[in-house]
């Protein structure tokens, strides 16, 4: 009987580094001259971020440390995904901010799509929040890795899991 191996296409998302670099964010802002005695903060609420700040620029500068404090703490900013900056309460404005953790239906179909149109000997199966490829040959599963790779899908995505039976 031939061997079947597979792995798993996952998008987590290291809640303890984005922790960190909220953290950080927090310090940085205090300390920042364009800062000093604004309302300015990035905070966790249920897993998703709130930004809040005085004015629209505020927001965008304290936005530009956060990404630049996710990206050296191995964090993509796919995983991040931006609502609408909307008015708050006394004059400040807000917008939350969505971290990804697994993947979402429609974006899991057009990843086995993906796999299935790129005519692999390999069999993908949605299970969850994540893809399950499986095949024969493990050469074929490292080319459809570096085909996913090399195709932008707008989230983040790792591969785990990667066993031989």
């Amino acid at each position: 009987m031939a061997k079947e191996n597979s792995f798993d296409i996952v998008s987590k998302t290291d809640m303890a580094e984005v922790m960190n670099a909220i953290n950080q964010t927090a310090k940085e802002v205090a300390q920042r001259f364009d800062f000093k005695g604004s309302k300015a903060a990035v905070e966790l609420v249920a897993k998703d971020l709130m930004l809040t700040a005085e004015d629209d620029t505020k927001l965008r500068n304290m936005n530009d440390i956060l990404q630049s404090k996710l990206v050296k703490r191995g964090i993509s900013l796919k995983a991040l995904e931006y609502g609408k900056i909307e008015p708050a309460a006394g004059g400040t404005v807000r917008q939350a901010v969505k971290i990804q953790q697994g993947i979402p239906g429609d974006k899991a179909k057009e990843v086995v799509k993906f796999i299935k149109d790129g005519k692999y000997k390999v069999q993908a199966s949605i299970q969850g929040e994540t893809v399950r490829v499986s095949g024969k040959d493990r050469d074929t599963l490292q080319s459809v890795i570096a085909a996913l790779k090399a195709h932008d899908f707008g989230i983040d995505m790792q591969f785990d899991n990667y066993r031989s039976n």
